[in-house]
């Protein structure tokens, strides 16, 4: 039988494809592509109407009900660029702009750039060439991607935020004026911000194991015998937890102000990407646990 692909913005129709119950959207994109009807699969969406939500590869036309005749709406998604290419390049940012602006150049401090640095800004240079660093190893060894690519214009928008406010940070932490908080207050951030890192990472390699390596089967997570996976019995994103107390204890140690609201609009955005994913595990599992919060225990 055939269905017709028509546009998401003028319903226009752009060609009919011949399908079979059992033909996948994917391989649905994938003869629109040959027909030269369509860029290639990643930057295709197809979706039941104009202004729907994008179908995933894997559904069917059987499991769509679709029948001969049937409309699928195709948009143009824009160019794509790779999830690990956009994570590497976001992370390694930070990781060059910090430690560049933790040589003191000139070109920002000017003559005084030679004073003595505190004790707690080598910590601080430290915690954040480990946080970054361990992000771009989990990128390349331990996160599977549901999603292959995402939209290019987002790589500019994403680096913006993650580098400027890196120059931000290390600008008043690397100031020759800067002034330390006591040596207490600096382990104790310190410390938070250690178990924070052993936290997340312990959740990432968590829910890589939920996933088989090549597919995007989705689980519930669940805790295992590592004891830093046991915030999963309070929240759906114990990773974003983690993530918040990093930023929290990088805070405390440092007491500067410039990470405290780097902190709050990481918490921010966090808990917006935690709140959708909580939501999506509850109508995705009839037997989600109730108890669960999506961020915060108890509260969020």
């Amino acid at each position: 039988m055939e269905i017709e692909v028509v546009s998401a913005g003028t319903s226009k129709l752009i060609t009919t494809v011949e399908v079979t119950p059992s033909t996948t959207i994917g391989e649905i994109k994938q003869k629109l592509n040959k027909l030269k009807k369509a860029p290639y699969v990643e930057r295709q969406s197809l979706r039941l109407d104009s202004k729907g939500k994008s179908l995933s590869d894997s559904e069917t036309v059987k499991g769509l009900s679709l029948k001969a005749g049937s409309k699928l709406y195709y948009r143009d998604l824009g160019p794509q660029i790779g999830w690990k290419t956009v994570f590497l390049v976001e992370y390694a940012g930070p990781l060059v702009v910090y430690l560049w602006v933790y040589q003191r150049p000139w070109l920002f401090y000017g003559n005084v750039a030679d004073t003595k640095l505190e004790p707690v800004v080598h910590w601080a240079a430290a915690c954040w060439t480990i946080h970054y660093a361990k992000r771009l190893l989990e990128t390349l060894f331990v996160h599977r991607f549901s999603h292959s690519t995402m939209p290019l214009r987002n790589l500019f928008k994403n680096c913006s935020y993650y580098w400027l406010f890196t120059m931000y940070v290390a600008y008043h932490v690397n100031h020759p004026l800067y002034t330390a908080p006591s040596q207490f207050q600096s382990m104790l951030g310190a410390a938070l911000f250690a178990i924070s890192e052993l936290g997340n990472l312990s959740i990432h390699l968590a829910l890589r194991n939920l996933r088989p390596p090549g597919t995007t089967v989705r689980k519930i997570p669940k805790p295992t015998s590592n004891p830093f996976t046991l915030l999963f019995d309070l929240v759906s994103c114990p990773n974003y937890t983690y993530e918040v107390g990093s930023w929290i204890g990088f805070t405390i140690m440092t007491k500067c102000l410039p990470a405290g609201i780097f902190t709050l609009a990481g918490a921010y955005q966090m808990t917006v990407w935690a709140l959708g994913k909580h939501k999506a595990y509850k109508k995705e599992f009839h037997d989600y646990p109730k108890s669960r919060k999506a961020i915060i225990p108890f509260i969020i």
